[in-house]
Formats: structure tokens, C-alpha cells, sequence
């Protein structure tokens, strides 16, 4: 006698909640037999959202959005559903949860001087380990650097003047020819630093940055390159040929 195969579905499937009042995620095991509308009545105790102001989303194990789930009649059971898929509840009363609301939490605040004298504090275990500013030596071995990068910045600027032609090497960037407009420091950024009107429109600005104006060039001919970066030199600029552009 052929024996008959018969595919049994499991009558509960296991779903991953979210909702727009809260970030928690929740695990909850439904009946695939129990309507859209009955579904929404359980969420309610779950997310807070009242079943009338409710939009579900269903989404795949691996968070694909798969389908609206609209038809209130429907089964759940109907949908493509699976253990471990998402529903995302969407409420659409606008609330905010007590959960979510800081708005009427009380700030608790410390002074810094109060904040030295604790021994649990992140700051207290930085001291004790030497870590980050607390290390002097390390903090006096970078504040050396800076002020070496400072003085060799300043050297190169100080051989530098405007008017003279020069080539600028950037790393990661064409290497570029143009002309010193400016040489010094500026408002926008502390060290010193050189602008350069370039032969071709490489720039980022016109010798104006934050409202300031640092020298005149055309639009996008203009930029501004640490010291180092810039080269004078006999640099003629190229004649270029309208026709074989």
C-alpha cells in the first residue's frame, strides 16, 4: 500500500517585534491562525499602540522588507511569515513613549571639581594608568613634534614670497603649478600657510575663505597648501592652446 506524504505546518511561528515608540526588539510567539486585526490587539499590549493608529511591515529573517500587512481580515498565517521574521509596528499617533521621553527626566549634574575627587570615574582610571593626557611623557613628546612641525612650517614660509612661481605637491593629489598670492597665517585655521592662484582651475575658491578675502584670483584657481607642500622654482606657465583643448 503507497504510503502518503503530508507536509505539517507549524500551527505558531516565533516573530521579532520592533515599533516606532521605542529601539527595544522583543521575541513573541503568535498562531498563524489569529486575524491582522487580532494580531494588532495583542501588539497593543506589547508596543502601547493603540490597534486603530497601528501600520505592520513584515520583514524576511535577514531584515528584507517582504509586504505591507493591510488586509486587517487576512490571516496571519497568509503572509509569508517565518520564525524570526520581523513585524515593524508603525504608529501613526505620533506618541512618545515614557520609555523614550527625556523631556521630563530629571538631569543629575556634577561639578568638575567634584568629579576629580571620585575614584570610579573614567577620568580617575586615565590618571592612575597614565592613559591619554595623563601620560606626561607622552604628552610632552607630542607637544614637542607639534612645535617642531611648527617650526619647520615657518621656515618654509619664511623662504617663500608673493609673486614667485611655484609648483605644489599635495600627497594623493596632481602636482600643480601656479603663483604665491600669500604667505602667513590665516583666520580659518591656526599654523601657517601659503595661497596659490593656480595656472588651471584646480582651486577650491577665489582667495576668499569664511568671508575673508586672502588675495584675487578667479573662481576655483584658488587654494591654500601648508609650506611644505609648495616649490618655487623657474616654473613657466604653460601656453595653452584653445584649438587642442
Amino acid at each position: 500500500m503507497d504510503s502518503e506524504m503530508m507536509v505539517v505546518t507549524n500551527p505558531t511561528v516565533n516573530l521579532r517585534l520592533t515599533n516606532t515608540i521605542s529601539s527595544f526588539e522583543v521575541m513573541r510567539r503568535f498562531n498563524r491562525g489569529i486575524s491582522i486585526a487580532e494580531l494588532k490587539g495583542k501588539l497593543e499590549m506589547v508596543v502601547g499602540a493603540s490597534p486603530s493608529c497601528m501600520d505592520l511591515e513584515l520583514f524576511s529573517v535577514s531584515d528584507v522588507l517582504l509586504q505591507k500587512m493591510d488586509d486587517s481580515e487576512a490571516l496571519l498565517g497568509s503572509y509569508p511569515v517565518d520564525d524570526n521574521c520581523r513585524i515593524h509596528v508603525i504608529d501613526k499617533s505620533g506618541q512618545i513613549s515614557e520609555f523614550t521621553d527625556v523631556s521630563k527626566v530629571e538631569k543629575f549634574e556634577l561639578t568638575d571639581d567634584a568629579y576629580n575627587k571620585r575614584t570610579d570615574s573614567a577620568r580617575s582610571f586615565m590618571k592612575k594608568h597614565a592613559v591619554g593626557h595623563f601620560n606626561e611623557e607622552e604628552m610632552a613628546k607630542k607637544k614637542a613634534e607639534s612645535a617642531a612641525r611648527h617650526e619647520e612650517q615657518k621656515a618654509a614660509a619664511d623662504a617663500l614670497s608673493v609673486g614667485s612661481r611655484c609648483k605644489v605637491q599635495v600627497p594623493q593629489q596632481p602636482t600643480k603649478l601656479g603663483t604665491v598670492m600669500y604667505v602667513g597665517t590665516t583666520d580659518f585655521k591656526p599654523g601657517y600657510w601659503v595661497g596659490v592662484k593656480y595656472d588651471e582651475p584646480l582651486g577650491k575658491h577665489d582667495g576668499t575663505v569664511a568671508g575673508k578675502k586672502y588675495f584675487e584670483c578667479e573662481n576655483r584657481y584658488g587654494g591654500f597648501v601648508k609650506p611644505l607642500s609648495v616649490t618655487v622654482g623657474d616654473f613657466p606657465e604653460e601656453d595653452y592652446d584653445i584649438d587642442e583643448m
